[in-house]
């Protein structure tokens, strides 16, 4: 630290510190690490002043768009680029959004929440683009990291209505790198069919249980495995099951230790989560 802070003072005026990502704010290089060990290489090299280091990465974290500051750092911190949340956003704010951060980042990008009409929108200008209609997911994969097939994760849902939240979390976690397993219509309705598909709850490395109604599986799954358990309420049910907030009370207070709760009908949140624990060593 002492040896970085001797050279502030020194170097070119403060335009060339914010000419150092101009490609990457237009969409040139990625924003990875390798751009900011360069520039650090820089500054360290006495080519960059203590002034023009500091304004330059006061506008890196993010990208200023009428409607919206893209945060391209996410993906340093967080391992994943920004999810672009489409509920509520015009098809052109969205079309915006994910090119910003398909410029950017090599890595898969994604929005969730995605009408039909978003979608269509958006893939006439990126190609590359799908469209999973039922998780209402729409995505870029790109080529990352080989997956792990040893820690797998298994999405099971308790009905078959549960499947666009639980498609949601399974889609999620796979472009997050994650091997991905799921299950079906296997609630206690008619429990001898989760006991069916004991052998992939035990090698299932971290569990997300989606259901609607009394929300009682996640309980019953909890029950079987060690692993962790992420239950997801959803908002499946009839007038008393109150647009999902029972299977959320019952989840909450569920006597298999250890399960943590998602919001209602939050597939993505239980992915997002499910993934991070499931890349832990």
């Amino acid at each position: 630290m002492a040896e970085v802070s001797s050279l502030s003072g020194k170097g070119p005026s403060p335009v060339e510190g914010r000419a150092f990502f101009k490609k990457t704010a237009q969409g040139g290089d990625s924003l990875d690490k390798e751009i900011i060990r360069r520039f650090l290489e820089r500054y360290k090299a006495g080519e960059i002043s203590l002034d023009e280091g500091t304004e330059a990465l006061a506008r890196l974290p993010f990208e200023e768009m009428r409607f919206a500051h893209v945060d391209h750092l996410r993906e340093i911190r967080q391992g994943f680029p920004e999810v672009v949340y489409a509920a509520g956003k015009t098809a052109s704010q969205v079309l915006a959004i994910m090119r910003a951060l398909a410029n950017k980042s090599g890595k898969s990008v994604m929005a969730t929440r995605v009408s039909p009409e978003q979608a269509a929108f958006v893939k006439r200008e990126l190609p590359a683009a799908t469209y999973d209609e039922t998780a209402r997911v729409l995505y870029i994969r790109r080529p990352g990291k080989p997956v792990d097939e040893t820690r797998r994760i298994l999405v099971v849902t308790a009905g078959t209505s549960d499947m666009p939240v639980a498609a949601e979390a399974a889609l999620t976690a796979e472009l997050w790198g994650n091997a991905v397993d799921v299950c079906h219509d296997i609630g206690v309705a008619g429990i001898h069919r989760l006991f069916a598909h004991i052998d992939a709850i035990e090698r299932a490395n971290v569990l997300i249980v989606v259901a609607g109604m009394e929300g009682a599986l996640a309980s019953v799954v909890g029950g079987l495995t060690a692993k962790p358990v992420i239950a997801v309420p959803t908002s499946v049910g009839y007038g008393a099951s109150f647009q999902g907030l029972s299977a959320l009370l019952a989840m909450l207070n569920s006597c298999a230790a250890g399960v943590a709760v998602m919001n209602i009908d939050n597939g993505f949140g239980a992915g997002v989560l499910a993934s991070k624990i499931n890349g832990m060593r």
